[in-house]
């Protein structure tokens, strides 16, 4: 059985506005169940183990119309696992066949810099392992290099939250810095669809997308990948 882990972040406030955020609930929820309703092993964990925050915005109504959002918030096996995961640092990374980073601005904070999530990365890059991310999830490969020494994303394609958007819900000027900059930074290069519009890239191992609309597609790409393992 192949296995893959979604590591969420542990932080749960926006910046010093003292608004809470935390992870979004369709990144994690529909990749999820798209791996495991095809039999993937899927493990959630974060970066510092326990109880997984979300993003209260992510939980109201107008959030949540996506069938596997609704169905991950009436999972009660689901949301009993979320109270207490493992921290990563308490997991091995020859245990998975690959990583999603979902997003929810929480991780713009707690991902970008840990180094055991770096390890893991440069890792899998060498493995030739999954390496995924939708939405301000690939700001947790900006901290990580690739087995060739580079920044994991350098000569990459790759996609993510796009400056338009971050503008468009007035955060620009609160997260630490704007994913699509960073990644071009990086070396990236970064490719984007229309602003909230589902967009998924994969170059070779690495699988990125836009937004939480591109989640089903970020899920779709991860189960292809492991398909042609």
């Amino acid at each position: 059985m192949k296995k893959i882990l979604i590591l969420t972040t542990s932080h749960n406030k926006m910046g010093d506005t003292g608004h809470p955020t935390g992870s979004w609930v369709e990144e994690v929820a529909a990749p999820y169940y798209i791996l495991a309703d095809a039999g993937i092993s899927v493990t959630i964990a974060s970066i510092a183990g326990g109880i997984v925050p979300f993003d209260p915005n992510s939980q109201k109504p107008d959030a949540v119309k996506a069938e596997a959002a609704q169905r991950f918030i009436k999972d009660e096996a689901v949301q009993a696992a979320l109270q207490a995961t493992s921290a990563l640092a308490a997991l091995k990374p020859d245990d998975f066949d690959g990583i999603f980073l979902p997003g929810g601005h929480g991780v713009m904070w707690d991902l970008p810099e840990n180094k055991i999530l770096a390890d893991w990365l440069k890792k899998y890059d060498a493995d030739g392992k999954i390496i995924a991310a939708v939405c301000h999830g690939p700001a947790g490969l900006t901290g990580a290099l690739g087995a060739d020494g580079k920044p994991l994303v350098a000569g990459r394609r790759v996609t993510g939250f796009t400056n338009a958007e971050e503008k468009a819900v007035g955060l620009d000027h609160v997260v630490p810095f704007l994913l699509q900059s960073k990644l071009r930074e990086l070396g990236g290069v970064f490719e984007s669809g229309g602003d909230w519009q589902p967009h998924a890239v994969r170059d070779g191992n690495l699988i990125t997308g836009q937004n939480p609309m591109s989640s089903e597609l970020v899920g779709e790409n991860i189960l292809q990948a492991l398909d042609a393992e």
